[in-house]
């Protein structure tokens, strides 16, 4: 049961990034500069937790598990750039990769010195 939650947890969460990244630009107050970037890497930490629990299901541990999750997140994160490309008033930018692509890595970083795979491995 938990495979099946985890899996469409993510599922979930990769379908609203996509839906939000189809929304035409809203003016958005900026508090700071790069607060766009600080986004980014925040919704991309949140996918990389997630594709970590679900991928566990597949066998990978450790430092394995983080690099699949990884390319997942950054992938993920290529292929929305380019799905912004196509929509009216958004643009795609190498910069937001790079930051999803940092977020990922930081909640994997995370992930791996805490050692979290063990509380969940058989869950």
């Amino acid at each position: 049961m938990w495979k099946l939650l985890d899996w469409s947890v993510l599922t979930a969460y990769c379908a609203l990034i996509f839906w939000l990244s189809a929304q035409q630009s809203l003016p958005m107050p900026m508090a700071f500069e790069f607060q766009d970037k600080v986004q980014h890497a925040g919704a991309y930490f949140v996918m990389a937790v997630f594709s970590w629990r679900a991928l566990r299901h597949s066998g990978p541990t450790g430092s394995s598990l983080a690099l699949m999750s990884f390319l997942f997140c950054s992938i993920y994160g290529i292929s929305d750039e380019w799905h912004q490309a196509f929509v009216p008033g958004r643009n795609s930018s190498v910069w937001d990769w790079l930051a999803d692509s940092v977020g990922a890595a930081m909640a994997l970083t995370f992930l791996l010195k805490f050692n979290l795979k063990h509380r969940y491995r058989n869950a």
